[in-house]
């Protein structure tokens, strides 16, 4: 039927967030795949998403790791999720599935401990570089918060959700609230899904702003009345600080509104789509072109460690992809994991 990507964890400034929890809830099968490589569990999920996406609603968690790794699958009408152990969380509906006891390989593990550490460590390296990026992004902040007229923003908040939610007549259940990223910073660059995940919506608004600007802001609002009209409500959190919100999707209503600026800049491509600027509405005229030399100084400041940070990751890739290639990768220790798998959720 369809496939629908997002992340549940990524590399961000307050370190490596996991937000499955709220994604698995309601599901009553949990598995866990169990084994040091990734790329392994990564194939697994690949085909379990093969077999079922054609028939199914398939959920595919992306991986921090890189493009070419997967953090699960979640099959929704089948109540079940197959994860990896990388992000697995304690909870009594899971069964972990050792791969290596259900093939009997026998592993080298020589020198893995120190590569894992190298790995770790320039990952850290990377999130405290972020940390101090987004430190240095609130004095950008402190610029536009300084000539934002707030009064303003209310109204546009409360005007536009008068717009969204005239007519829908509050639905008598509790909406659930999940929490995701819709990208983040990987070995591969920062990465994002928001075309796949707009592509079949008709209404779609892109906020335009710039730091402190109240972008989030604008959303959270968005997202806490849909919910209590009793839509279900998808929050996608800024993989650089995920206090911050940086997209509202509600299915129901076929709604999704996004912050399209830099380093997720689109531009609307049909008819429904709409740009909503918070800069042009809500803050002085002019500030850009008075501030014009701190907010470059400011711009170039933070973003040279958001480079350094990816430079981390690139470096933890590396370690990584060579602890990778310790591993052989059997095609019928992959089907004889699919096919265990398969009984245990049909």
């Amino acid at each position: 039927m369809s496939i629908l990507n997002y992340y549940v964890s990524g590399n961000t400034a307050e370190g490596i967030v996991n937000y499955l929890q709220t994604n698995i809830v309601q599901l009553e099968k949990i598995i866990y795949l169990k084994h040091p490589s990734e790329m392994y569990k990564t194939n697994i999920l690949k085909q379990l998403a093969a077999i079922y996406s054609p028939v199914k609603k398939v959920e595919v968690l992306k991986s921090p790791l890189g493009t070419n790794y997967l953090d699960g699958v979640i099959i929704l009408e089948k109540s079940a999720a197959i994860l990896t152990d990388r992000i697995a969380l304690e909870d009594s509906r899971t069964i972990e599935l050792d791969l290596q006891q259900l093939t009997g390989e026998s592993l080298e593990t020589a020198g893995n401990e120190e590569i894992q550490k190298k790995v770790n460590q320039f990952t850290k390296q990377a999130c405290e570089n972020f940390a101090t990026g987004l430190k240095i992004h609130d004095d950008l902040e402190a610029i536009y918060i300084h000539e934002m007229n707030f009064k303003r923003a209310d109204e546009l908040a409360d005007n536009f959700i008068k717009d969204l939610l005239p007519q829908v007549a509050t639905v008598n259940r509790h909406a659930r609230v999940y929490h995701r990223l819709f990208g983040t910073n990987t070995p591969d660059g920062v990465v994002n899904e928001v075309p796949h995940l707009i592509e079949h919506l008709s209404n779609v608004y892109y906020i335009k702003g710039r730091a402190g600007t109240g972008k989030s802001t604008f959303m959270k609002k968005i997202a806490k009345a849909c919910e209590q009209h009793g839509y279900d409500v998808e929050l996608y959190h800024c993989s650089f600080d995920p206090k911050s919100l940086d997209m509202v999707l509600v299915r129901e209503l076929d709604f999704c509104i996004f912050d399209s600026t830099d380093p997720h800049e689109f531009f609307p491509s049909r008819d429904s789509e709409q740009v909503v600027d918070l800069y042009l509405e809500t803050v002085t005229p002019g500030t850009d072109e008075k501030f014009a030399k701190k907010i470059d100084a400011v711009n170039r400041n933070y973003k040279s460690y958001m480079k350094k940070g990816i430079q981390d990751l690139q470096q933890a890739g590396k370690a990584f992809e060579a602890l990778e290639q310790k591993f052989i990768i059997k095609e019928q220790d992959i089907e004889k994991a699919v096919e265990y798998i398969q009984d245990k959720i049909n």
